[in-house]
């Protein structure tokens, strides 16, 4: 049974920066393009940030230019590099496949807020 953990939430003020990881057990992970998402309160669950196989990326216009996605193969995890924080970022990030199929961890909790 494939398990994702994320971890690197916390608190921050608006323009500071987090590096959030991901780690997944139980899954050959090479194998899957992978996602961070977030879901703020009273939002859908949303896809902010993607990472193929082979490294190539895509990200949602509300973090382009803000985020780095990232990926150790070896590790089994993929990063997420947020600077420039603002409020709206504020939300729960989980990590997936593009397509969701794994079970859902718990997230990270990111609050922005001065």
């Amino acid at each position: 049974q494939v398990q994702l953990v994320e971890s690197g939430g916390g608190l921050v003020r608006p323009g500071g920066s987090l590096r959030l990881s991901c780690a997944a057990s139980g899954t050959m992970f090479g194998n899957y393009a992978m996602g961070w998402y977030r879901q703020a309160p009273g939002y859908q669950r949303g896809l902010v940030a993607a990472i193929t196989r082979g490294g190539s990326t895509t990200y949602a216009d509300s973090v382009k230019g803000r985020a780095t996605i990232t990926r150790d193969n070896a590790k089994n995890t993929v990063y997420l590099q947020m600077n420039n924080l603002k409020p709206e970022d504020t939300a729960i990030y989980s990590c997936n496949t593009v397509n969701a199929d794994f079970s859902w961890g718990q997230g990270t909790q990111v609050t922005v807020s001065s």
